[in-house]
């Protein structure tokens, strides 16, 4: 019989400490190779990272087991890291080394008795260790590669598996057992024994009918690695734990490493059970026991980490984990396991079991004059930014009293907006799990077994229990009072309590465990609701698949207030994309203008009415004199297009000169002159050959940097004079007056004063784009060519002129005007109509009446230098562009060669989105974090954003 070991026959493994002098010289003599050490942390081995002496390239990583483990033991480990590698090639998995004696594997007679020593493979990149934050695809790839781990060990058979480790979770309950009455602080042990005793009442229903199999059981964040570069993990090393057990406790132990890191909660570990599943069905009882075994292998990582260090003072490895293992144990037990196990069956599509229904009679005879409240986002109970008021709801339900109702309901389970704020996704508890209830008249309680305690009522009958909260002090238990806030909850009579407010992933789950309490309120059961992802499902049936939307798994927004944006489940986000909502979401001044003028009249812009004058006055007194001409349009690509025909039409010439990189629509010719290949791979080869281009003006990432810059209007100069050469003088030139596209990035100095004179010396066009950068978003300047100190022909605006209506302007000359006329006459439909325009003028009274250009100037230059701060400390930050609220973060993998960080601008904005704040990439390399929100931002959301976006680049995306 192969001898193994016990850990209940030697609880104390003291890690060997061979000295580094030792190690080299033992490792000279047995493996044939003078060596170089740098020490590895372990638990209970001990580990060097080996190089031969002299170099910088590791030979591999030294392992110094732990003596209590027989030689049969290393051999199982051995033999199951090879078996994994030949039936699962893709994966990366360390081998022995060989050296110039052989595999590098033998027995040491050190001075601290016989060890034995092998070199396994050093695998190259890195793990996940540490508390960074990690994503839903890591996070999937982690319980992919469990799964796989398990399936290429399904048969793996050996005489040493059946040693009895402290990390087999089949020993779990012995290990704490025996760990916790040496433990010496009381509020851990009360709180380990709280959660195993919880754990365990689940688990011992079903552990005697769990499968079994040899596993690795240790496959986590510290043990698996992801290439370097490259984001997802796809090597598994140290196989060190190696027995036959549990198969779930495979899935289990990586879980419960998943639980300490930035932001974790038990939604974390969703994509891991998922792909699990996908590679290694989990059967009903292992689904049962799966979230019993993480909770315990939290309870035995912290008592044995603490044992472990009281053992050994100086095992700082051991040390520096302690406070994250306590982590791991405090979120996976902060969910009660019943609730959490039917989170896991909705995660894996299980079909649900419907709540109970309430079978006793009525705790409360409600009166048939009942209003019942709408608290969500859609509700106009929340219009005009009442969902941030606190009394709002105490507000509707007095009134609805003071009318008459007898009694005024807010159902449970249904998303509630009102009272949100703008927080992280994992910790917006949106959804109520009991009724909210306001009475015109006390009304008695049902008889029945009452309970009261500090203004809590709870009423019982058999398994089930009401909860009544919001009481007052001098309440009796027999009735309940009149006109105030009461909160009925339903739950087991033995528990658990739902929390008063829980969030849309634990909604369905917690329904399913507490119970719906409107059956004992004798009300109606909840209404369900459509799912976001249904309605996600229609858009994608019903809309082509090139019109995108934000995100692969966008939230579902349905209301906006000044800069913020509200979801369906009653999350709130902060918008700082939005440039489209200049002066915020449903302004009341614009929002009550367009509806006046909705009373009154909308028809298309060729009657004869007051708006369209007034407004084409208000636009073009904005501009310098000489531009005094306004055609209006419905968006900016319609803008840009009109803007080119203009040039055309007035000069009879054909050709135009673009600035590359640039987007300016989608329409045929303002398409033409796009030539951003983020949103056209083949922008520059497939353009109309009357489109010519000049090199992007980019100072930072440009053809000509820094001082280098000023060559750039130069060279745009002699394109248009070589044009003019050819008998091709352009009609003109057209480009953004300051760099959107690209993130904010000012045009060199004087580059548009010269390129202008250049065309205009031909007899062509200047025609600056403004729709993205004008209308007072720069700050300092209402439009980008003032801070050229230039003057265009033609300007094009849109996007922030309508605060989110279609509204799109063009303002030129009356002579450039006049001889559009030459090519027929101008239409458009809804340009301008009477609606449009009193929209338009209302946004303009909000720009000028609240000073929004200095808000934006104000708010923008904090924002700047915060954001200018988080570059001192982030070598990713390679630059922050714009002015105002017109602002680019640029992400580099490399200051000196400007590489882009592509992929990891979009991973930082989806992790910005989990943080409730709505970013997205720009530019031709979608590098740059395109920062324009609604021109009413605080400073202090201002401060949420950075603050938020500090936490990525702290702990990762």
């Amino acid at each position: 019989m192969t001898e193994v070991f016990d850990y209940f026959a030697q609880v104390e493994l003291p890690t060997p400490t061979l000295g580094d002098d030792e190690v080299t010289q033992l490792f000279a003599a047995s493996f044939g190779i003078e060596v170089d050490l740098r020490s590895l942390g372990s638990q209970q081995d001990q580990n060097f990272r080996v190089f031969p002496a002299g170099s910088s390239e590791p030979l591999g990583v030294l392992k110094l087991s732990n003596p209590v483990f027989s030689e049969g033991e290393i051999e199982m480990q051995d033999a199951a890291a090879s078996l994994v590698a030949e039936r699962d090639p893709e994966l990366r998995i360390p081998k022995i080394v060989t050296g110039p004696h052989g595999p590098m594997s033998t027995w040491w007679d050190s001075s601290e008795g016989r060890i034995h020593a092998r070199v396994i493979e050093n695998i190259s990149g890195r793990t996940l260790m540490g508390s960074d934050y990690l994503s839903p695809a890591v996070v999937e790839r982690m319980g992919e590669l469990s799964a796989r781990v398990s399936a290429a060990l399904a048969d793996f058979t050996h005489p040493a598996s059946g040693r009895i480790l402290q990390w087999d979770l089949r020993y779990a309950a012995r290990v704490v057992d025996t760990l916790l009455p040496g433990e010496p602080d009381a509020d851990v042990r009360s709180f380990v024994e709280r959660a195993v005793r919880e754990a365990l009442a689940t688990l011992d229903t079903v552990s005697s009918d769990l499968p079994m199999q040899a596993g690795h059981f240790d496959i986590t964040d510290d043990n698996i690695l992801r290439p370097a570069p490259g984001h997802l993990p796809d090597a598994v090393i140290d196989f060190g734990d190696v027995a036959e057990s549990w198969r779930v406790g495979e899935l289990a132990v990586t879980l419960s490493s998943v639980m300490h890191h930035d932001g974790a909660d038990v939604t974390s570990a969703l994509p891991a059970i998922r792909a699990f599943h996908a590679r290694r069905p989990l059967d009903e009882n292992e689904i049962v026991a799966l979230w019993p075994l993480v909770v315990l292998r939290g309870a035995v990582l912290v008592l044995s980490g603490r044992a472990q260090v009281r053992l050994d003072e100086d095992n700082d490895y051991a040390s520096t984990a302690l406070e994250r293992e306590f982590r791991v144990l405090e979120r996976a037990a902060a969910a009660p396991v019943a609730v959490v196990t039917e989170l896991i069956r909705d995660a894996l599509g299980r079909r649900p079991v419907a709540p109970a229904p309430w079978r006793a009679d009525p705790v409360l005879a409600l009166p048939d004059t009942r209003v019942d409240l709408d608290a969500g986002t859609l509700s106009p109970l929340n219009d005009e930014g009442a969902w941030l008021r606190p009394s709002t709801l105490d507000d509707a339900a007095l009134r609805a009293l003071d009318l008459g109702a007898g009694a005024v309901v807010l159902p449970a389970w249904q998303p509630v907006l009102t009272g949100s704020t703008v927080r992280p996704r994992n910790e917006a508890a949106t959804i109520p799990t009991g009724v909210t209830l306001w009475l015109a008249a006390a009304a008695p309680l049902a008889p029945g077994a009452v309970t009261l305690s500090d203004g809590v009522l709870t009423w019982t009958d058999g398994d089930d229990a009401i909860r009544l909260t919001g009481l007052p002090t001098d309440a009796d238990g027999t009735s309940l009072p009149a006109r105030t806030r009461l909160f009925a909850q339903r739950h087991p009579a033995a528990g658990p309590i739902p929390p008063a407010m829980t969030t849309p992933e634990f909604a369905s789950a917690w329904r399913r465990v507490a119970g719906d309490p409107t059956g004992a309120l004798g009300l109606g059961p909840t209404a369900s609701r459509t799912s976001s992802a249904d309605v996600l499902d229609r858009r994608h049936r019903v809309l082509a698949e090139v019109q995108e939307h934000y995100y692969s798994t966008p939230p579902q927004m349905e209301r906006g207030w000044r800069e913020h944006l509200a979801d369906v489940d009653g999350r709130v986000y902060l918008d700082m994309v939005n440039n489209v909502a200049s002066v915020g979401h449903a302004h009341p001044h614009v929002v009550a203008a367009a509806t006046r003028q909705m009373h009154l009249l909308n028809t298309n812009s060729r009657f004869h009415y007051n708006a369209i004058a007034e407004y084409a006055e208000r636009i073009a007194a904005k501009l310098p004199d000489e531009l005094d001409t306004v055609f209006f349009v419905n968006s900016g690509s319609e803008a840009t297009d009109l803007a080119v025909r203009l040039a055309m039409a007035s000069t009879g010439r054909p050709d135009i000169v673009a600035m590359r990189e640039a987007y300016h629509g989608w329409t045929y010719a303002s398409d033409a002159i796009s030539t951003s290949i983020a949103d056209n791979p083949n922008a520059l080869t497939t353009r109309p050959d009357w489109v010519h281009t000049v090199a992007a003006a980019n100072a930072f990432r440009g053809e000509h940097r820094g001082a280098g810059a000023s060559r750039y209007a130069p060279e745009a100069v002699a394109v248009i004079d070589a044009l003019a050469a050819e008998g091709r003088a352009p009609a003109g030139f057209i480009c953004e007056s300051y760099f959107g596209n690209a993130g904010g990035v000012a045009l060199p100095d004087g580059y548009l004063r010269d390129v202008y004179a250049a065309v205009r010396r031909h007899g062509g066009i200047a025609i600056a784009d403004e729709v993205q950068v004008g209308f007072g978003r720069l700050g300092e300047w209402f439009w980008g060519f003032e801070q050229q100190g230039a003057v265009p022909d033609v300007v094009a605006v849109a996007k922030s002129i309508g605060g989110g209506h279609p509204i799109g302007a063009v303002i030129t000359r009356r002579d450039i005007a006049d001889r559009y006329r030459s090519g027929g006459y101008f239409f458009s439909s809804t340009g301008g109509s009477p609606v449009s325009a009193v929209i338009g003028m209302a946004v303009l009274d909000v720009i000028e009446n609240d000073d929004l250009p200095g808000n934006a100037y104000t708010v923008g230059r904090h924002l700047k230098r915060r954001l200018e701060a988080l570059g001192e400390e982030h070598p990713i930050v390679g630059r922050v562009h714009g002015s105002g609220l017109y602002l680019g973060l640029e992400f580099v993998r490399d200051r000196e060669t400007l590489e882009p960080a592509t992929a990891e601008t979009e991973a930082i904005c989806s992790r910005l989105l989990e943080l409730g704040v709505i970013m997205q990439p720009t530019g031709d390399y979608q590098n740059v974090l395109k920062i324009k929100p609604p021109m009413v931002l605080t400073q202090g959301s201002a401060d949420y954003f950075v603050d938020a976006l500090a936490r990525v680049l702290d702990t990762g995306w």
